[in-house]
């Protein structure tokens, strides 16, 4: 009877040994486990936004001058100057605008976008003086008094800001009944030959169009396309571009 309550009292310590030794494990593990646990990542770094400045030197000039468009860009990947197209980084470019322009310039990055812009005016060519306007012919006060129009990249409606110029186009023309002309359509060298001498012709008939509307009689006025083949500019950018998409009148012919 001793024997077996020794052996039964033995057995109870290895029982509660083995179970300590089991909890003590569990205890370690999960002590390991949570020691183990990867650091939170770390917050994401801030993007900063880009920055642009766009400046025109000089910004008032003469009809057919140049200026020269100088811009600035930081935590910019990807830069464009409208009717220009992408630019450099930083950097500049001589333009020759033919009317009075608001450049717009556009910076992309991580960050976001910013823009600039910066305007140029032009002035028209002027007129000559009373005097000297006497003793002109009338093929000269044409040459001195009526202006092309000018349009932007594949249209043909002529632009608000170029409403004046067809007005006072069509007053001279009126004050002079003799004169007949021809309207040329014109088109800057992008796309094909076929494409260009019909936008050409919707150019020229969209100038005559206005001059009829102001009052000017249709049968003084004839239309002819070119379109890209006698172009007034031969480079390839846009300020060239600009010069040869237009609407131009000439003297006389019909």
């Amino acid at each position: 009877m001793r024997v077996t309550k020794m052996s039964m009292t033995k057995t109870a310590i290895v029982r509660c040994s083995t179970l300590a030794c089991a909890l003590g494990t569990i205890l370690f593990l999960g002590a390991c486990a949570k020691k183990a646990a990867p650091p939170p990542p770390p917050p994401p770094p801030s993007l900063t936004a880009p920055t642009a400045s766009l400046s025109a030197n000089p910004n008032t000039v003469n009809q057919g001058q140049a200026t020269t468009l100088t811009w600035q860009t930081t935590n910019a990947t990807d830069v464009s100057i409208d009717g220009i197209g992408p630019v450099d980084l930083s950097g500049s470019r001589q333009v020759t605008p033919a009317d009075s322009t608001t450049y717009h310039l556009i910076a992309k990055g991580a960050g976001g976008t910013q823009d600039a812009t910066a305007r140029v005016t032009v002035n028209s060519a002027p007129a000559p003086p009373p005097q000297a306007a006497e003793n002109l012919t009338e093929q000269e006060l044409f040459a001195h008094n009526v202006k092309d129009i000018y349009f932007e990249y594949d249209k043909s409606d002529i632009r608000p800001a170029d409403q004046p110029t067809v007005q006072g186009d069509a007053q001279f023309l009126q004050q002079h009944p003799n004169i007949r002309i021809t309207i040329e359509g014109h088109c800057d060298e992008r796309g094909s030959t076929e494409y260009n001498l019909a936008l050409g012709t919707n150019r020229a008939d969209s100038v005559k169009n206005a001059l009829i509307q102001a009052g000017v009689s249709g049968d003084r006025i004839k239309t002819f396309s070119y379109g890209k083949e006698k172009p007034f500019c031969t480079e390839s950018n846009e300020s060239c571009w600009q010069q040869n998409r237009r609407g131009h009148f000439v003297y006389g012919q019909q």
